[in-house]
């Protein structure tokens, strides 16, 4: 009798359990539906036996939209190939290109600063040639460009410090250096034409260079120092002075090389 009584017991728990169970999966279920009814979906009847079909409400979602999503998922794709990829050759490549033009530009300014040591001493020789001396020591063209413009650079901009062409160093050294001239001999004839840029007859002319005028400093003595490269040589002689200033040329002379011996 007490075996038959806990057997009742136990099937009356399992009832409950049962019914407990399945009311919660019921209300799962429900929820289920109401969730995807508002997301456009809704799910068929529920009951014992049957199965709940989901079905699509609303209107079809256009092709691009699928489109869109795969073009999406395609480009991740193809970056993360990319990504994967190897890439050092193209480094290389690249590097090797870089280092051919660094070599090149080094070739092409060591070509560039031999031709201009050897067109100064070229003038030089001329000179003597013409002259029989240079009544000044010879300018040392040998130490290189940068080298040359930094210590004539300091020289000139000392010897013009205070006057109109005062910090124009650089460009008189640079434009003798280019045109294998001397250095001290246009900023010293600047001084025995116009006291250093104070007295231009024209605008910007400190060397009673012709009828010439400039729009600039820099313009100006870039132009004086390739002329007197092309129609003097490379420095001051009585044969200069008398072409550059016939009428008194011998006091010309005198003064322009007391002021270049400043220099």
């Amino acid at each position: 009798m007490a075996k038959a009584q806990t057997y009742k017991k136990t099937g009356v728990a399992a009832k409950v359990a049962g019914v407990a169970c399945a009311s919660l999966v019921a209300a799962a279920c429900v929820s289920f539906g109401f969730a995807f009814a508002g997301g456009g979906l809704t799910v068929g009847g529920f009951g014992l036996g049957k199965v709940s079909p989901v079905v699509v409400v609303g209107e079809e979602k256009p092709a691009e939209a699928f489109n869109d999503s795969t073009s999406f998922i395609s480009s991740g794709l193809v970056i993360e190939s990319t990504a994967q990829r190897d890439i050092s050759r193209g480094i290389e490549e690249i590097a090797a290109e870089e280092e051919a033009a660094r070599i090149a530009a080094e070739k092409a300014r060591i070509a560039a600063e031999k031709a201009a040591i050897e067109r100064a001493q070229t003038n030089q020789a001329n000179q003597i040639a013409r002259e029989g001396s240079l009544v000044l020591a010879a300018v040392d063209f040998s130490v290189g460009r940068e080298a040359f413009i930094a210590e004539w650079t300091e020289r000139i901009d000392n010897y013009l410090a205070g006057s109109n062409l005062s910090g124009y160093g650089e460009v008189f050294a640079t434009a003798a250096w280019e045109n294998g001239v001397d250095p001290r001999w246009s900023p010293a004839i600047s001084n025995t034409e116009s006291s250093k840029g104070a007295n231009c007859f024209k605008w910007h002319n400190a060397w009673g260079w012709g009828e010439s005028s400039w729009s600039s400093w820099e313009q100006a003595i870039n132009a004086h120092v390739a002329g007197l490269a092309r129609g003097y040589g490379y420095t001051i002689s009585l044969n200069n002075a008398a072409k550059y200033c016939p009428p008194t040329y011998e006091e010309w002379y005198a003064n322009t090389l007391s002021e270049m011996r400043r220099i």
